[in-house]
């Protein structure tokens, strides 16, 4: 910490205790003390009970929850391949050398259409994604594709800022050594810069998933009947009053987040041993 005197330390814990509980852990420990109820009619949840998480991990919560998954999971692919390969682009703009200036505007074009999707309502880039592909010759409405490329749009964002902020701090001696050496550029991107990139990547392959795990708006106007993700199906279910087994689908669906943010957690700490 900046605070070394051991009183400044403890009002900065202390505020931080202040802030975090109320903000952050208290909402958290509500649906999870309403996950295992079956009422609640006073200061603390009653009737103590495991029935809710046997519905929330079977049947059509299950099938929510795969949805969900191989949502996130495709989205969080091609949003890392788009960031990525725009990101490379856009330094190789900003370093041209004779026209220095025209790159730094190409830049800046691409920074302004990538953030655009995250500087909307999601529902807005949900309503576009509807309008663009609801008739020929992409006529995506009614399938699983939309949804997907909505996650994709959204979350891209994330994955262009985490790879071009890692780009301004990756030192250029690898790169030039390399092709001192005659390697050609094709050799130099797959095996010495992206490799030095492989934290951030694997970073913002965890933000885009966590993402769009949690993805409600856009989702809720472009899912079919038959791939409902897991936030659309806590939605339909506190929206029918059943506020005690949308929680317990609500912490599985944190639960699930969490593990798949821990192991690519783990990658990318073996990625930054190496």
């Amino acid at each position: 910490m900046l605070v070394h005197s051991k009183g400044g330390r403890w009002a900065a814990w202390s505020l931080f205790g202040i802030l975090f509980v109320p903000l952050f852990a208290l909402p958290l420990l509500v649906v999870v003390a309403a996950s295992f109820s079956t009422h609640w009619s006073g200061a603390f949840p009653s009737g103590p009970t495991t029935e809710t998480y046997a519905s929330a991990v079977r049947g059509e919560s299950l099938q929510a929850l795969t949805t969900s998954l191989v949502t996130a999971l495709a989205a969080s692919l091609l949003a890392l391949t788009a960031g990525t390969w725009a990101a490379l682009a856009a330094a190789g703009l900003d370093k041209t050398g004779r026209s220095a200036k025209l790159g730094r505007r190409g830049k800046r074009a691409l920074d302004a259409l990538f953030m655009l999707p995250v500087a909307v309502p999601s529902v807005v880039v949900g309503l576009a994604v509807l309008v663009a592909f609801s008739k020929p010759p992409l006529l995506l409405n009614g399938t699983s594709t939309i949804v997907v490329l909505a996650h994709t749009i959204l979350v891209t964002a994330f994955a262009y800022q985490s790879v071009s902020a890692a780009l301004v701090r990756l030192d250029p001696a690898y790169e030039q050594a390399a092709a001192s050496l005659g390697a050609r550029p094709a050799y130099v991107l797959w095996r010495v810069r992206l490799p030095l990139l492989l934290p951030s990547l694997t970073a913002a392959a965890g933000l885009c998933f966590a993402l769009s795990m949690g993805e409600l708006s856009a989702t809720m106007m472009l899912y079919p009947p038959d791939w409902m993700p897991l936030p659309v199906r806590i939605f339909t279910a506190t929206d029918r009053g059943s506020l005690f087994a949308g929680s317990a689908v609500a912490v599985v669906l944190i639960a699930t987040t969490l593990l798949v943010l821990l192991a690519v957690s783990r990658i990318r700490t073996r990625a930054s041993y190496r």
